[in-house]
């Protein structure tokens, strides 16, 4: 990061260095990406959904549900839209819950399996999504801002 020290030092004008200390005093989002959520899963509950992406620049304004569900002790990944469309997930699974790093992978990755493709109804996932999660809070912050950047918001 530049610092307005450095700035001032390297000699450039006044009106330079005083745009680029606005810019380091304002207060930017802070995500934590290496947040790890608790446990999905406590007592007899085996599946919980993990996130609802809205995709509100898409043809048909498409939802998807992603969910987690223990199996063998093991975390399975699943995507799931009204469609019935089958989705590649990266990660497919995890011993234990995903950061918040590799939670925004997953979705951001998430692409239509077009081996499984047939009959359903083709889908176009446009734009960035909309996203809220219980497990992870921030990931909605995260989405604002993204599709802010883009000029959808």
């Amino acid at each position: 990061m530049l610092s307005f020290e450095k700035v001032k030092n390297a000699g450039l004008k006044k009106e330079a260095t005083l745009k680029i200390q606005n810019l380091s005093n304002q207060n930017p989002i802070m995500i934590d990406y290496k947040f790890r959520p608790n446990p999905f899963f406590t007592g007899d509950i085996t599946s919980v959904l993990l996130a609802r992406l809205h995709y509100p620049e898409s043809t048909w304004g498409e939802q998807i549900s992603l969910y987690a569900h223990l199996i063998d002790g093991k975390i399975q990944f699943e995507a799931v839209d009204f469609y019935g469309n089958d989705y590649i997930l990266y990660p497919s699974s995890s011993w234990e819950p995903l950061q918040m790093e590799d939670m925004i992978y997953l979705i951001e990755g998430m692409q239509l399996n077009q081996d499984t493709h047939e009959g359903a109804m083709d889908l176009v996932l446009d734009g960035i999504p909309e996203v809220e999660s219980h497990f992870y809070p921030q990931l909605k912050k995260y989405f604002e801002e993204k599709r802010k950047s883009f000029g959808l918001d």
